[in-house]
């Protein structure tokens, strides 16, 4: 091993500038290799009025083997990555992040609805064809 005295300015150390840490990740080989991924953009709760939170996309493992549990009933599994919820800004990030992750994808198209922007007088307004409120 060289001392530092024994260092020139010529000596760099190159990083490569992408590494592929799946091997090291823990992650067993049947979770990576044959897994589908599922890239969609989940569909916005009954219960929710606005559109704050929909338009990001999510990432969803193809469901494995499940038993139910003798003693309570309840659906078991012995995945862990079926519960798992990642979510991106962009289809194109999810992509990536699978593929980094070795990850089969395919993205389902969204079905996003357009908000009719109405005023609040349209509320009360006479509809001519009926001759009943709008209401």
């Amino acid at each position: 091993m060289k001392k530092s005295a024994e260092f020139s300015k010529d000596d760099v150390i190159t990083v490569p500038l992408e590494d592929d840490l799946t091997p090291v990740n823990g992650v067993p080989k049947e979770h990576q290799s044959e897994r589908r991924v599922r890239i969609f953009i989940p569909a916005k709760p009954a219960t929710q009025s606005g559109i704050h939170g929909t338009r990001l996309w999510r990432i969803e493992f193809d469901n494995r083997e499940r038993w139910e549990n003798p003693l309570m009933g309840w659906a078991s599994s012995g995945d862990p990555l079926s519960t798992t919820v990642v979510e991106f800004e962009t289809s194109e990030a999810a992509k990536e992040f699978c593929k980094r992750q070795g990850w089969p994808c395919y993205v389902e198209s969204p079905n996003i609805l357009k908000m009719n922007v109405k005023s609040y007088g349209s509320n009360f307004s006479w509809n001519k064809r009926t001759r009943v409120g709008s209401k």
